[in-house]
């Protein structure tokens, strides 16, 4: 694969004398970034072995300019930048300094505090979160809510590691401008650690999600879209049109999960949310679709 065929720089960045370093050999040792960065500047802190592959890494200059020279240099060198023959991509870190200290926050664990700074509680969805944060490995419960703060999330990944990796690349950054309503400007991420391993999610609804439990009862009021009959002239129920479908599973002859569901509701269109619960002694579940699909 050639240096150019994937790209060096996923961000417009602002310029720190910090630089994130990706697709390093595993295990990739201080003396191996200082071999790589010292033609640029003085090295005054490194931070290795960062990600849930331990393949990424920061390096800090003493001054701006040096950072910014090797960036510039890589970035228009035909010959990319390697340890140990890999193509190491850099980019530009939006942190200004490496701090070793840790505060509470910054204790790694495998849940995260997310903070989404400028929109309100409406404005991003758990699907949006959702989508952004399985990027970086599986996502096994989301819980959203409002504080002083603002609209925040907590995010459990399976281990440290993986949460680290993802904070390490969306810390500062901004929800992509495709998945944001159109009256958004912009949201930044705020993110640390939290003190918490494992929520407690009791409901599926659009404000937690436990995506390691497909049969957690749903709590319909909760669920978008879900509108209930009302009583028309005639004294009967009347139908309001939704673009949520709930489905009864009878006579099942093998086991039918979210996946089978989405797959078969999906000839119709796109499907948003699929949700399973057991009521009555049934199976039943919600299908959603975007709200214009009727």
């Amino acid at each position: 694969m050639s240096s150019s065929s994937q790209p060096q720089f996923r961000y417009t960045q602002t310029p720190s004398k910090v630089l994130h370093l990706r697709n390093l050999p595993w295990e990739c040792i201080e003396e191996e970034l200082v071999e790589l960065c010292k033609p640029f500047g003085k090295i005054v802190n490194t931070k290795c072995n960062v990600g849930a592959n331990r393949n990424q890494a920061f390096v800090e200059f003493a001054d701006l300019n040096q950072a910014i020279s090797m960036v510039s240099y890589y970035a228009s060198s035909s010959e990319p930048a390697q340890v140990r023959g890999k193509t190491v991509y850099i980019q530009y870190s939006n942190r200004h300094e490496i701090v070793n200290n840790k505060s509470p926050g910054d204790v790694p664990g495998n849940v995260l505090l997310v903070t989404i700074e400028g929109v309100e509680a409406g404005d991003v969805s758990i699907d949006v979160i959702h989508l952004v944060f399985s990027a970086f490995g599986f996502v096994h419960k989301i819980a959203t809510f409002e504080k002083a703060a603002g609209f925040q999330a907590l995010i459990q990944f399976t281990d440290a590691e993986t949460a680290s990796s993802a904070r390490n690349a969306l810390d500062g950054r901004s929800i992509p401008r495709y998945l944001l309503p159109e009256h958004v400007g912009s949201c930044h991420l705020r993110i640390s650690y939290s003190a918490h391993t494992d929520l407690n999610i009791k409901f599926q609804s659009h404000r937690s999600r436990d995506y390691t439990n497909p049969y957690l009862p749903v709590n319909p009021t909760a669920i978008e879209g879900v509108m209930q009959p009302t009583i028309g002239p005639d004294g009967k129920k009347k139908e309001l049109e939704s673009n949520v479908l709930l489905a009864s599973i009878e006579n099942m002859q093998y086991a039918v999960t979210v996946d089978v569901l989405n797959t078969v509701f999906s000839a119709f269109g796109t499907v948003q949310k699929v949700a399973i619960f057991e009521k009555n002694g049934g199976t039943q579940a919600l299908i959603q679709y975007p709200g214009d699909f009727f």
